[in-house]
């Protein structure tokens, strides 16, 4: 037998401790590579991960934000409409002031029209009037030529000569206006008497007219003045049948009503009131007769 070599032994044992070695460094290196793969692999997902976390929270913010505004604008809204509408009614209401205006104005000359027309109806019977009285001039005979003419002499008796009787005061020349501006002035001086006689003139001379109409309730405010209440209750009712287009009639109704209510006539005077009020509701007439309801409604509350 060969003998041992310590030297050989010893120099194979480092070449088998090598050998191992290599064998385990490669049985060792495939499993760290795919183990490294798989965190590289990881971790990319995890950064996408992150990115779209990120980009979610700032979605969210957005829509946060856009939340926090709509109150805003919700609000922003509401005032613009309720300007809108606010704006909207003031254009009404002005409209409606403007055509009360061109109401009354339209009233006003309607008014004036048909003062002009009395004017004129008043120039036509004054010319009327002029020719009768030039054509009875000029049928009168000649007077007598002896300066004495002893037929015209009336014999005096012991009580002197007897009083001229004068002709009744004459309406030619004037017109309705002024013949009921001239009762009214009597009227509002307390001088009841004359100015019933003028309102009754201007309704014989000028029957058909817008003056006539507003004699006629003077009549009846004069008897309110003087507390007869029957006929003022009369006066007003021809104002209602004799004059129905006359801008005196609503206030003829409140008259009448308050008239009855004066006759302790509760009845008629709210059947007065109501017909005014449904009738002529715009009128100042109405609005008294509202009050005048509202005050008998007072009363029988106990």
């Amino acid at each position: 037998m060969r003998p041992h070599n310590p030297r050989a032994i010893q120099v194979r044992a480092s070449a088998a401790a090598l050998v191992c070695a290599g064998l385990l460094v490669g049985a060792g290196t495939s499993p760290l590579a795919a183990q490294n793969r798989e965190h590289q692999q990881m971790a990319a997902e995890l950064r996408i991960l992150q990115d779209q976390q990120q980009q979610l929270a700032l979605l969210v913010a957005q829509i946060a934000e856009a939340v926090k505004a709509i109150p805003g604008r919700i609000d922003e809204a509401s005032a613009a409409t309720r300007k809108g509408f606010a704006d909207q009614e003031l254009r009404i209401s002005a409209l409606a002031g403007d055509v009360g205006l061109i109401r009354e104005r339209t009233q006003d000359t309607d008014t004036r029209l048909r003062s002009l027309r009395d004017e004129i109806d008043a120039l036509r019977a004054t010319l009327v009037a002029l020719q009768a009285q030039i054509t009875q001039i000029a049928q009168t005979p000649a007077p007598n030529s002896d300066p004495v003419d002893l037929s015209a002499v009336t014999p005096v008796g012991p009580g002197g000569p007897p009083a001229p009787v004068g002709p009744p005061p004459s309406t030619s020349g004037l017109s309705p206006s002024r013949m009921l501006d001239s009762a009214k002035s009597d009227y509002f001086a307390g001088q009841y008497s004359l100015a019933l006689s003028g309102f009754e003139a201007v309704l014989r001379t000028f029957p058909r007219t817008e003056s006539a109409a507003e004699a006629q309730f003077y009549i009846g405010e004069t008897y309110s003045q003087l507390k007869r209440w029957l006929d003022a209750v009369g006066a007003y009712t021809l104002v209602v049948q004799n004059y129905p287009t006359s801008s005196n009639v609503p206030e003829a109704y409140f008259r009448r009503g308050r008239a009855y209510e004066d006759l302790g006539q509760t009845d008629a005077a709210r059947a007065s009131w109501e017909l005014v009020v449904k009738t002529y509701p715009d009128t100042t007439g109405a609005t008294l007769a509202k009050q005048g309801l509202d005050r008998l409604v007072r009363k029988a509350t106990p």
